[in-house]
């Protein structure tokens, strides 16, 4: 190894340890992304929600974690990276069991922002440890590692979620953290480095504040937009208004202040810019994609709900090979190349989930999560490696810290915009469909158990058109995120292949 390469990186006592440690403490935080998927309609039964408060479970952690990812940077640098890991997960440990003890929406969802608030940190203190322990050589290979459990976590989270719920009960799943977070902090302690502490190191609370302003009224804007008829709604007016204005002036400050809360210089490196377009709107796809099959299986094909995590389990399976793969082709292939096969494949099974029906067999259900877990795996492996790898590494936990970012606003975007998308065209189809039957269509072309004669019947034909609609629009959602996906993959022609290293 040269002498450059030797000099870009601190040796330690225990690599590999680092890296186990990191992988464990991210595969905790990125599961709870979606561990609560499969379980949403327990606890929205268990704590008297409605469909659309219930999508607040899943939004309120994706949105803590993207406002408390940016002053990662800052608090690493002024406690220390070992101290700000270790206090990132006993914090999450602490939300986690919280989070099982809630007897309201109002205290799950509390809970929940308290957790993504603590895991915020944790991914991007992982890659930045990652890269800055590992030569160039082996570099690649780490970073697939720890991708391979940042994309694994939210696979991994509906199966585990459904068979908890089936064993015990729901708040397992939030139960089930503590002794993985305490196994991640004998980790932290034994092979994480204590770093040098700055203690004069400045915060921009004005900049923190006004991003964190312009996301959270974002997501207001986006998950009570449905609920209030959208801009007909004063209080919508004035979350769109609100995060549109602060979202201007945190520009203008972080370009104008001298000690500003991102770093202005990150946005100068082109790899960095097109790897957060890139890992935004994938993730929109994904994790929408995550959210809603669940969903679709468990109330519209009416699919026990550990029967629904062993289907999503595949996927994983495939996410976990794919990474393994792309661990060893990273550095020896173009990351473009690998990129673009990634999102192909996720785009082409997204289109094959929008042509089923509800009578498609278990066997294509398994398949398209197969492929959409190797096509996320392909994605995010040299994602993150060439996204990163041409920063200063004084940059590096910066630069970690906004691809998370990105990532989390991408996917609660996502999840938000279609959860009402999909309860929005559910109405429309409902009465389009609806249009067809009427008390003076012929009775024998409806099955006895729908006779107009009687309420019952009446109401299960009502459940049934809504059931067909709410099919239809689930659909038309795996249609739009195929698009959004193909459209991504011009992007990854836009990056610069970083300079060849030795051993590459």
């Amino acid at each position: 190894m040269s002498a450059a390469a030797d000099a870009d990186y601190l040796r330690i006592r225990y690599p590999a340890l680092l890296l186990v440690t990191v992988m464990l403490s991210t595969i905790t935080v990125s599961l709870d992304a979606t561990v609560a998927n499969v379980v949403l309609p327990n606890v929205q039964g268990s704590l008297a929600a409605t469909q659309d408060q219930i999508a607040w479970v899943l939004t309120s952690y994706i949105v803590a974690t993207a406002i408390f990812i940016p002053p990662t940077g800052f608090l690493a640098a002024r406690f220390g990276r070992q101290r700000m890991l270790g206090g990132c997960i006993c914090g999450f440990l602490v939300a986690s069991m919280l989070c099982g003890m809630a007897t309201s929406l109002a205290e799950m969802v509390a809970f929940r922002f308290l957790q993504g608030a603590f895991g915020a940190g944790i991914g991007p203190l992982g890659q930045a440890l990652v890269m800055d322990h590992y030569p160039q050589a082996k570099r690649g290979q780490a970073v697939a590692l720890v991708g391979m459990g940042a994309s694994f976590g939210p696979v991994l989270g509906p199966t585990l979620g459904g068979y908890l719920t089936e064993a015990m009960n729901w708040r397992w799943v939030f139960f089930v953290n503590v002794p993985v977070c305490l196994l991640a902090l004998l980790g932290v302690w034994k092979c994480v480095p204590r770093g040098s502490i700055r203690r004069d190191a400045s915060f921009d609370t004005f900049g923190f504040a006004l991003l964190s302003l312009a996301i959270g009224s974002c997501q207001l804007m986006l998950d009570r937009g449905h609920s209030l008829n959208w801009f007909a709604s004063l209080e919508i007016v004035v979350e769109a208004t609100v995060a549109a204005l602060c979202f201007y002036l945190f520009l203008v400050h972080m370009f104008t202040a001298r000690a500003p809360f991102l770093e202005p210089r990150l946005f100068r490196d082109r790899n960095l810019v097109v790897g957060l377009l890139i890992i935004g709107l994938g993730t929109m796809s994904q994790m929408a994609q995550l959210a809603l099959l669940p969903a679709y299986l468990q109330h519209l094909m009416h699919i026990p709900v550990d029967t629904v995590g062993m289907l999503m389990m595949p996927r994983g399976v495939a996410a976990m090979a794919g990474m393994l793969l792309a661990s060893r082709l990273v550095g020896r292939v173009d990351e473009r190349a690998m990129m673009v096969t990634g999102l192909a494949i996720f785009a082409l099974s997204m289109y094959e989930t929008s042509t089923i029906n509800l009578y498609v067999d278990t066997a294509t259900i398994v398949r398209i999560g197969l492929a959409q877990g190797l096509g996320s795996a392909l994605l995010m492996a040299p994602l993150t490696t060439i996204a990163l790898s041409t920063l200063a590494p004084r940059l590096r936990t910066e630069g970690a810290a906004m691809f998370s970012l990105l990532r989390n606003i991408g996917g609660s975007v996502g999840i938000s915009v279609l959860f009402t998308r999909v309860a929005e065209m559910t109405q429309s189809m409902h009465a389009a469909l609806g249009e067809k039957i009427t008390p003076f269509s012929d009775p024998a072309s409806l099955p006895a158990a729908w006779s107009w004669g009687t309420t019952a019947g009446a109401m299960t034909l009502d459940a049934e058109l809504t059931r067909q609609a709410a099919s239809v629009a689930y659909l038309n959602g795996y249609l739009a995120m195929a698009w959004l996906t193909a459209i991504t993959i011009p992007l990854c022609f836009l990056f610069r292949r970083p300079a060849v290293q030795g051993g590459r």
